[in-house]
């Protein structure tokens, strides 16, 4: 079945009309995928749809700025939680948390420590090993007394 006709270019004859045969919204809903039919060759095609980013710019604790990277996310992520019962989907599932929670927000630019605060905020309810161990390097404990403390307020 087909339904609206829309113009885009054929990839294979370059013909500017086609036909979309189904859409699909991506699990986000951030992304739309077009099958579509070309009515000249009758070859078909994938399109992709998104919303263009704006980028976000994370400002470090040095005062210098660089663009957000969830992969970094998730590999400091990674990090605090090697080695704990943390399974790979959840550290997935904190990583996408950050990033909604971040673009929802609808700055163009966010400090470490604000994102340090959401991903200690995540950890703490899911394992309090890589709490406590991601806690003290965003926090930068510098004796046994702030871990400590850290500890009893656990």
């Amino acid at each position: 079945m087909l339904f609206k006709h829309y113009t885009m270019k054929c990839i294979y004859c370059k013909n500017p009309e086609s036909d979309v045969m189904e859409t699909r919204v991506s699990e986000d809903g951030m992304t739309v995928r077009r099958r579509r039919v070309c009515n000249k060759c009758s070859k078909r095609f994938t399109t992709y749809e998104r919303v263009e980013d704006v980028p976000l710019f994370v400002i470090k604790r040095d005062k210098r700025r660089e663009q957000f990277d969830a992969a970094k996310l998730k590999s400091g992520i990674m990090k605090a939680v090697g080695k704990t019962k943390v399974t790979f989907e959840q550290i997935d599932s904190i990583t996408s948390v950050v990033t909604t929670k971040l673009i929802s927000a609808g700055s163009s630019e966010v400090t470490s420590r604000k994102i340090g605060e959401i991903v200690a905020e995540q950890l703490k309810r899911i394992d309090k090993v890589a709490y406590i161990r991601f806690a003290s390097v965003f926090k930068r404990f510098e004796d046994l007394d702030q871990f400590a403390k850290e500890l009893r307020k656990l």
